[in-house]
């Protein structure tokens, strides 16, 4: 049996949730996704050409998903998470459940849980005992300690290592290849930038960079 899909975004993250979907085609224990196509109420004309080189329908606006089966599902493909929240807030009123992606390729370890519309992409590694809220977005190949707490619209980009027994507030971007060390905190909605080394905690609504990142 598959379940109907709907991809909300056509920019390249969400055409990457294709990928993760077609690559759950088949395997045992794992959700098979019907991808009806993709969603977006502002598509730029050059991701619309996108789409269509992928073989995949552009259905329309979010609004689309008032009329949809029942048991269509949604996944957000939007990086960045303060936009990802608010179509989330917005979509929630249409009553259509959020799919949660979890690549063949990435790993989830034991007593690890997580809400719906998480997605882990290729290469992703989730140790143990970790707690990840709604619409978490875990990058190719990025690393989750021990312990850790991702609140809901986490962003992990590629290559970044979050350490054992760390608290990720809500919305909180964790930019490429950058790590945070083991038990600090990131607060709601900051931006940890690419290649930083977080070695002290991050108040809420802030943007720190470099080594170590200020």
């Amino acid at each position: 049996m598959t379940i109907p899909l709907v991809v909300v975004g056509c920019g390249g993250h969400g055409r990457e949730m294709l990928i993760v979907a077609r690559a759950l085609a088949d395997q045992p224990g794992q959700p098979c996704w019907r991808l009806l196509g993709f969603i977006d109420d502002r598509p730029s004309e050059e991701n619309l050409k996108r789409v269509q080189r992928l073989e995949v329908p552009f259905l329309g606006g979010l609004a689309w998903l008032q009329d949809a089966p029942a048991d269509t599902h949604h996944v957000i493909g939007i990086g960045d998470p303060q936009v990802r929240r608010a179509v989330g807030e917005r979509i929630d009123h249409y009553g259509t459940p959020a799919a949660s992606l979890i690549h063949p390729a990435a790993t989830i370890g034991p007593d690890t849980v997580h809400g719906p519309g998480f997605v882990a992409f290729a290469g992703a590694r989730v140790t143990t005992n970790v707690t990840i809220g709604r619409h978490v977005h875990l990058n190719q190949n990025t690393t989750v300690g021990h312990d850790c707490v991702l609140a809901d619209y986490v962003s992990v980009n590629p290559l970044a290592a979050v350490s054992g027994d760390c608290h990720l507030d809500e919305g909180v971007l964790i930019g490429t290849t950058a790590a945070v060390l083991q038990g600090l905190t990131v607060g709601r909605d900051s931006i940890v930038g690419a290649g930083a080394c977080v070695v002290r905690d991050v108040p809420a609504r802030a943007v720190v960079k470099g080594v170590p990142a200020r």
